[in-house]
């Protein structure tokens, strides 16, 4: 058994929209992409006064990619042509597959700009292989009691499990690409390991404290990217840390990107813009 070890972090840089605190560390000026790990947003974490606005994301387009959308403070309101709407609360998540194109919206519920309150909500993009690329738009909202929370073996720490397999539990979700996603809580002065990691692309960002691994220090808001030396993982929390974990394996084909569609050639985007304004887009059965 071997450690994986850290090749270098990459911090979050801020990008906000509008009245949003939004803090971006992929893709990076030194990190275009952890394939099949595209994008992360990181929205908050911050307070919004009653009689707010709420979030931005009014109705927009997506294709050939999935979004996991983790909800750890306020709540999200979701809706797409797909027929799918949900209100999703904090400690829960949503799982969008785009696939052959969605159009949603992912706004803030009525009762949240009335009252207004605590808000931070992280948004990552998972690539899709070409063959599945065009694969049917799906959408998965679950709240926190329905995800499993997996306590770490000999350890304080806490794994809540989305996708995937870990210590014998399973997520809900069931990933297209074997992902495995979670959201991992550790207490100052613990740790926890992660095993099966040999040839699988490893996305870690440190959302809340700090850990380390093998002794070099990954900061809040700041993405660890890691050598492929290891099958195994070991997170010790300099501070109780809350960090988004998953690994999966890599899609080696080439990555063609236009705003919010993902494909593999400048013509499979430029086909994706034609039956979107063309409103080929999955359109909910009447």
């Amino acid at each position: 058994m071997t450690h994986r070890t850290l090749k270098t972090v990459h911090r979050a840089y801020r990008d906000d929209i509008a009245d949003l605190v939004t803090r971006r560390p992929l893709p990076g000026p030194a990190l275009p992409d952890l394939n099949p790990f595209l994008f992360l947003n990181h929205h908050g974490p911050q307070v919004y006064p009653p009689r707010n606005h709420g979030l931005p994301f009014g109705p927009h387009p997506h294709r050939g990619f999935e979004t996991v959308t983790f909800v750890l403070e306020g709540s999200l309101a979701h809706s797409d042509t797909g027929g799918h709407e949900s209100v999703i609360d904090a400690g829960g998540m949503q799982w969008m597959t785009a696939g052959s194109g969605l159009i949603h919206a992912e706004l803030s519920p009525k009762s949240f700009m009335e009252r207004g309150g605590a808000l931070e909500i992280l948004q990552l993009w998972l690539n899709l292989p070409a063959k599945l690329k065009m694969t049917k738009p799906r959408y998965i909202g679950l709240q926190a009691p329905e995800l499993p929370v997996v306590d770490a073996a000999g350890s304080g720490a806490q794994v809540q499990l989305i996708a995937g397999e870990w210590q014998g539990v399973g997520g809900p979700v069931e990933s297209l690409t074997n992902a495995l996603m979670s959201v991992v809580r550790i207490p100052a002065g613990d740790r926890v390991q992660f095993d099966g990691l040999n040839g699988r692309v490893v996305f870690l960002y440190v959302v809340r404290g700090g850990i380390s691994i093998g002794g070099a220090q990954v900061a809040q808001w700041q993405l660890a990217e890691l050598h492929d030396d290891g099958d195994t993982l070991e997170l010790n929390a300099d501070e109780a840390s809350v960090v988004l974990f998953g690994h999966a394996d890599p899609i080696h084909e080439p990555i063609a990107a236009r705003g919010p569609f993902v494909m593999n050639t400048q013509v499979e985007l430029n086909q994706a813009v034609v039956d979107f304004h063309a409103g080929k887009f999955n359109v909910a059965p009447e």
